[in-house]
């Protein structure tokens, strides 16, 4: 980011950013971080919960995005140990502070969907 003439980088675990947008971005851009934040905003959720939510992910997509979502700090994992092994999901204190964010993006999405596609409701069994 430029500011008065003078560059301003931030570097994070080796990584450079060139503004806050743009590690904001890093953390929960892509198809699915944010899909998978969103339905977190309720409840913790387990793995086989999050996969219901979200059909089109792939097992392997899912746990690559959660453990990037944790490894940002954004979320947190708890493994229950009992029979079978519980793994519950939920949101950081850190990551809380995204919650306004994400309702805002998915507001500003359902505007545009609304004024320029057509919505579709589909019960879920």
């Amino acid at each position: 980011m430029v500011i008065e003439n003078k560059e301003i980088r931030v570097k994070i675990n080796g990584k450079f950013y060139h503004c806050a947008l743009d590690i904001t971005m890093d953390y929960i851009g892509g198809k699915w971080k944010s899909v998978i934040l969103w339905y977190l905003i309720e409840k913790p959720l387990r793995f086989g919960e999050l996969k219901k939510l979200i059909p089109d992910i792939t097992e392997k997509m899912l746990s690559l995005q959660l453990k990037t979502l944790e490894k940002y700090k954004i979320i947190k994992r708890k493994a229950y140990s009992t029979v079978p092994p519980k793994v519950v999901y939920s949101y950081t204190k850190e990551g809380q502070g995204l919650i306004p964010v994400v309702k805002a993006l998915a507001k500003w999405g359902r505007q545009q969907g609304e004024k320029y596609g057509k919505v579709e409701i589909k019960k879920i069994k």
